[in-house]
């Protein structure tokens, strides 16, 4: 009988056959592979009772214009049943430019929310219960100010450290590879990582000190596979760096939370959550000699992909972003984020987001999924697309130590050239109508206009007026101690998060802060 497809294959070009059955599972131990819910190799998720317990965390990822506009949209967001803030800056605040620089020309709030001083998280901050919402901060070269700017505004509100909950992303191996908004070369980047990971040890308890992002790498392109392969390999990384700065890895790890991309293949997606489970058990357990299992733990917060979003028919997103939603509810994630429909065009609007956070609750309270913990174990199927994404993880990793170790295969840009190569045969394949994008290359219609949200450009100068404030009010002779006392401590082997906090506390700028590092540091080219 003929089939519709000379070839169906998944995103990783894994061949599939028509079906599956034991015969598929090859040397597949359920007690060895499986295990129960809560328990190693945690492939079944991390939490003994997972959804049954608690839901897990709606959130939806935030950010435009200055901060009293993104403070709008988060309280709206929270009276619509957002159980979590997540914070995007722009790209000065990211690359750390104040926004009265000259390379943040035409960028001020464009693609987050403006960020110059520590007045400005405050406002981000009005009536926000800091001690209640926990708030993730997609932040990488700038992390350990953004950090100390969320601490000192906590305190200055009135709340502890202690009592303060929340993620700085702090990964900046990623964006050498697929990002691109790093300052600071490889060394002095892992540096300042590691110097968060022992501030927070100490002052912040309940802080997730890195989410280590595969996202990024999968928007860049990359396949299931290698998304998976290469976030685990610089988790990997960040364990050896903070091994060789002294630092215990059961004091470290069990703050360590991931950040994966669902996809559209929904069964793929499945199968790549709980292969990486599965997989950071065995690295945390039999190559670093983790004792806590919390340390063993791979937690996780996924988005839906923005790059299956098309500008053509965004309703169709709809559809998408809840295909993609439900694989990372049936993968057990802790936290999600839903794009909205109209990303693909602009900035979201309310009415989108509002939809966005809609199809999760409907996900969580109407379709039953929640309800079952792991109800696809012991599909054939999904057991065996398991095994066969961990076993070709495991072969990127034989490849990247053939190569000298993650860092050397960045600086030598294999890493980014796999992602590229992935990332070309799939656009030649719709090109080529192999693969289908409904209303791409099939199933095209003339689209009517579309709502768009568009950043008022009075904004710039605004926040540019509001920066020069804070600088004429605040103590000059005191910002340029901190920054002095941050240059020393940044030659030597002081943990620079907690000179920041004071440098921060005397209205020091994300840019001034900045500076001084590249001063000691320089830039990577």
């Amino acid at each position: 009988m003929s089939e519709r497809k000379p070839r169906f294959i998944t995103t990783s070009g894994f061949d599939l056959k028509p079906f599956y059955d034991a015969g598929d599972l090859g040397g597949f131990d359920p007690a060895r592979d499986l295990g129960e819910p809560g328990s190693p190799p945690y492939t079944r998720g991390v939490y003994p009772n997972m959804y049954r317990g608690r839901l897990w965390t709606m959130r939806q990822y935030a950010g435009f214009g200055d901060a009293e506009d993104t403070n709008r949209r988060f309280r709206y967001l929270l009276e619509h049943g957002q159980t979590g803030l997540s914070v995007a800056f722009d790209l000065p605040t990211q690359m750390g430019y104040d926004s009265d620089h000259v390379m943040a020309k035409g960028e001020v709030g464009k693609v987050g929310v403006a960020i110059d001083t520590v007045e400005d998280l405050k406002i981000l901050l009005d009536r926000i219960p800091l001690d209640r919402v926990s708030t993730s901060m997609t932040i990488n070269a700038t992390a350990a100010i953004l950090l100390a700017m969320y601490l000192v505004a906590a305190e200055e509100s009135g709340v502890g450290w202690g009592a303060v909950s929340g993620t700085v992303q702090n990964d900046l191996l990623k964006e050498y590879i697929a990002r691109g908004t790093y300052i600071y070369p490889v060394e002095p980047s892992l540096r300042i990582t590691t110097d968060i990971f022992a501030f927070c040890r100490e002052h912040v308890p309940g802080w997730n000190t890195i989410s280590i992002s595969g996202y990024h790498i999968r928007e860049a392109g990359s396949t299931a596979a290698q998304e998976l392969a290469f976030t685990l390999a610089n988790a990997r990384v960040y364990v050896q760096a903070a091994v060789a700065r002294g630092l215990d890895v059961d004091e470290i790890a069990p703050r360590f939370s991931f950040f994966f991309n669902a996809h559209s293949n929904l069964l793929e997606e499945v199968a790549k959550f709980r292969a990486a489970r599965r997989l950071w058990y065995r690295i945390m357990t039999g190559e670093f000699g983790a004792a806590d299992p919390r340390s063993a733990l791979l937690r996780f917060h996924a988005q839906t992909a923005g790059s299956t979003l098309t500008a053509q028919q965004p309703e169709n997103n709809i559809v998408r972003t809840t295909i993609e939603a439900l694989a990372a509810v049936l993968g057990g994630t802790q936290s999600l984020h839903t794009n909205s429909m109209d990303e693909a065009l602009g900035l979201p609007t309310e009415r989108a987001a509002r939809v966005a956070l809609r199809t999760q609750q409907i996900i969580a309270e109407e379709s039953g999924v929640p309800d079952v913990i792991d109800p696809l174990a012991g599909s054939y199927y999904v057991e065996h697309l398991t095994d066969r994404l961990e076993g070709a993880a495991r072969e990127y990793f034989e490849q990247i130590e053939d190569r000298g170790g993650m860092v050397a295969c960045i600086e030598s840009g294999w890493v980014q050239d796999e992602i590229h190569k992935a990332a070309y045969a799939f656009q030649r394949a719709v090109e080529k109508n192999e693969t289908v994008v409904v209303g791409v290359n099939r199933y095209l219609l003339e689209d009517a206009p579309v709502e768009m949200f568009r950043v008022d450009p009075a904004l710039e100068a605004e926040q540019i007026r509001r920066l020069a404030e804070v600088k004429t009010g605040r103590d000059k002779a005191a910002v340029a101690t901190a920054r002095n006392r941050l240059r020393t401590a940044a030659g030597s082997g002081e943990n620079l998060v907690s000179v920041i906090v004071d440098a921060v506390r005397a209205r020091s700028t994300v840019g001034e802060i900045s500076d001084t590092l590249r001063d000691v540091y320089g830039t990577f080219d």
